[in-house]
């Protein structure tokens, strides 16, 4: 079962929940305030890795070595 993000339209709360196959937004209700007018909010999604294929905030390979041609960590040039 997958889990989605949800921002209560009345209170604004942010909430995640573990949702079914048949489950609907309509059936939803806010944990703060019992309002049944939520919206599925949009979420970002983790990506688990080894160390040398993380990418940092601005995209960049951020690897444990060193690129052969230059002494930078993580450039786009780097030929792999």
């Amino acid at each position: 079962m997958p889990i989605y993000e949800y921002r209560c339209k009345k209170c604004q709360n942010k909430f995640e929940e573990l949702v079914g196959l048949g489950t609907r937004v309509e059936d939803m209700v806010c944990p703060g305030c019992g309002s049944s007018s939520v919206e599925r909010a949009f979420s970002v999604f983790g990506v688990l890795g080894s160390r040398e294929t993380e990418v940092g905030e601005s995209g960049a390979y951020s690897g444990a070595s060193a690129c052969s041609g230059c002494a930078a960590t993580s450039c786009a040039t780097c030929v792999r």
